[in-house]
């Protein structure tokens, strides 16, 4: 199997007949060994009906049908389990994407020898106001927190070498990060090639202005795991022992401090008077939590790592 095309999808039973065909014409007349793997990510039209009818008609449809909505990243995450082709390629099921650059995106992999090949749309027939703008912003400040130097994180055509989705996990919706992810793996060979982005032919699009909130949001949650995900106890615990040590600290000197004045006779006030005792109880309560809070995210570590969120209903010709 040379190439996995993964698509995932929710509602677009217009489009996938279309797909479909455009995918099979590139394939065909570059004489690839291919598989689409569509993934229903708990559509409410007809679209599991289509891969049905896609799947009896050719051996290389093959489907997997979410019990609900779990999101792209899900989606994403199943297919990326069940994709058997040395490159990996995933794309939109909106005809946005154009699939006549999969022969171009598995040449740098195969012959170029990348690990990761992310789309960007330079020329983007998206509403100004409502995307284009927030995703500049949105790719400005991935750029800046990731260090990777790519236009268009989020941009859904983009090839992968098949060890690369067999290793990094995508959950909740983390599938913008996916080159990350990659990098924080340590699969370092990560580019980006201009592709052709075209105006979505049916229905609407399923994403609304709170995608880039919810962005920037998994950017710090992508940042703090690049660093710390998986041994939280160097973040909880380094600072859970410095405001312990500096609670503990305060309180010794404010009761040496009082023990001080009552033996020498020296007029003093209740230690609870102190507003630097609240100040010290406090920075040991919270120094305490912040080291449990760190000690407990590395049991759910140690016990969580191969559990999946999502649940699939249905599979075709796996």
């Amino acid at each position: 199997m040379e190439i996995s095309v993964v698509i995932p999808l929710l509602n677009e039973e217009e489009s996938l007949q279309e797909l479909f065909d455009w995918i099979a014409k590139v394939m065909q007349s570059n004489r690839y060994l291919y598989e689409v793997i569509f993934i229903d990510d708990g559509s409410t039209d007809s679209s599991w009906n289509v891969i049905e009818q896609l799947s009896k008609k050719n051996n290389e449809v093959k489907g997997i049908r979410f019990q609900k909505n779990y999101g792209k990243s899900q989606a994403l995450d199943a297919g990326f389990e069940l994709a058997k082709g040395k490159v990996v390629i995933t794309m939109d099921a909106d005809l946005q994407d154009n699939p006549e650059e999969i022969p171009e995106l598995y040449h740098l992999i195969i012959d170029k020898d990348f690990d990761l090949i992310s789309g960007w749309k330079k020329k983007r027939y998206d509403n100004v106001i409502t995307k284009n703008i927030p995703s500049k912003l949105f790719n400005a400040a991935a750029r800046k927190t990731s260090g990777l130097k790519l236009n268009d994180f989020n941009c859904g055509l983009k090839a992968y070498k098949n060890e690369v989705i067999k290793t990094v996990k995508v959950s909740g919706e983390m599938h913008r990060y996916i080159p990350v992810l990659a990098k924080n793996e340590g699969f370092n060979k990560i580019g980006e090639k201009i592709v052709q982005h075209q105006a979505r032919k049916y229905g609407e699009t399923k994403f609304g202005i709170d995608r880039f909130i919810n962005g920037f949001l998994d950017l710090i949650t992508i940042s703090f795991l690049s660093k710390f995900g998986k041994r939280p106890m160097h973040f909880f615990g380094l600072w859970g022992t410095l405001m312990f040590i500096f609670g503990t600290t305060s309180a010794f000197y404010i009761g040496a401090y009082k023990l001080y004045k009552v033996f020498n006779g020296i007029k003093t006030i209740l230690v609870t008077d102190n507003p630097w005792f609240y100040i010290a109880l406090t920075s040991m309560i919270l120094g305490t939590l912040l080291f449990l809070a760190g000690f407990i995210g590395e049991l759910i570590i140690k016990t969580k790592s191969g559990e999946k969120h999502y649940k699939i209903k249905e599979k075709l010709n796996f």
